[in-house]
């Protein structure tokens, strides 16, 4: 795993390699900077899991962004880079297995975060770079983003893509997508369920930044609690989910920061979060 150190607050972007880091105001910019292409190689994923734990685990990070320099969000697995292991005495399946593990690892760590993760798209999100836009919290992108999962083209099914899209987006349009290997538009990844909003170009910083600032603003225990309620009871059966949900519900109101809030609330004040 890449080595990963602590982030430096209210910074510009720092950072050697494949991740650039900012923090600001609880909110921390994590920018792919794999150019041309950004393409998920192994030292991209590693790097990026690793900041994203190191995220994790630090009190001043309330939020994540997910960005990316240059005209492309990313192109998916560094294709070169499999490819050169086609020669190894196992034909690459060591390598593959490694390339796919980190792959699944990086998107359960998104999911499994105790904070929020949003997604700043501008430009073309393929395969696993559609999977990582699928896997954040939140998604938004420019007017002029593209996404697709083409590996149906090239004779590799977009599996493992398939995973985070089909969860994101209606079943019939990932479908479409997953069997097509055709691009769709902005409008198109918002219909499909994808994306949440869609911004011009020039604003879309801007924009990915309040979403951030609101819900930074917000209780980091509550958000902790609510994020990983809302993964747990996607998949279950209505009444678990209700009985699951209830139970949260409970602990939640036990919580001081709940207290707060709603004290807060009824005398008609800001709220002082202690994540407690």
């Amino acid at each position: 795993m890449a080595e990963v150190v602590s982030f430096k607050k209210n910074a510009g972007e720092v950072g050697e390699g494949p991740i650039l880091s900012a923090l600001s105001h609880g909110v921390l910019r994590l920018t792919l900077h794999n150019p041309p292409a950004n393409a998920l190689s192994i030292a991209t994923m590693e790097a990026l899991t690793g900041a994203l734990e190191t995220a994790g685990n630090d009190p001043e990070v309330r939020v994540i962004i997910l960005a990316a320099s240059g005209k492309l969000f990313s192109a998916g697995h560094d294709l070169k880079e499999m490819t050169a292991h086609r020669t190894d005495p196992d034909r690459g399946r060591a390598f593959f297995e490694k390339t796919m593990r980190l792959c699944a690892d990086l998107m359960l760590k998104i999911t499994h975060l105790p904070k929020p993760v949003i997604a700043e798209v501008d430009g073309l999100a393929t395969a696993a770079g559609c999977q990582l836009v699928a896997s954040c919290d939140l998604a938004i992108c420019t007017d002029t983003a593209t996404f697709c999962t083409p590996g149906v083209n090239i004779g590799l099914f977009c599996s493992t893509p398939m995973v985070a899209v089909s969860r994101a987006a209606h079943r019939k349009q990932a479908m479409e997508m997953l069997l097509t290997g055709e691009t769709i538009d902005a409008s198109t990844a918002k219909d499909f369920g994808l994306v949440n909003r869609i911004v011009p170009k020039q604003y879309l910083a801007q924009v990915v930044d309040k979403y951030a600032s609101v819900i930074a603003s917000k209780s980091p225990l509550i958000l902790k609690i609510g994020k990983e309620a809302f993964y747990r009871q996607i998949d279950m059966p209505l009444e678990g989910a209700y009985d699951y949900a209830a139970q949260v519900m409970v602990e939640n109101m036990l919580a001081r920061d709940a207290a707060e809030g709603i004290g807060a609330f009824l005398n008609k004040r800001h709220p002082t979060w202690t994540g407690e």
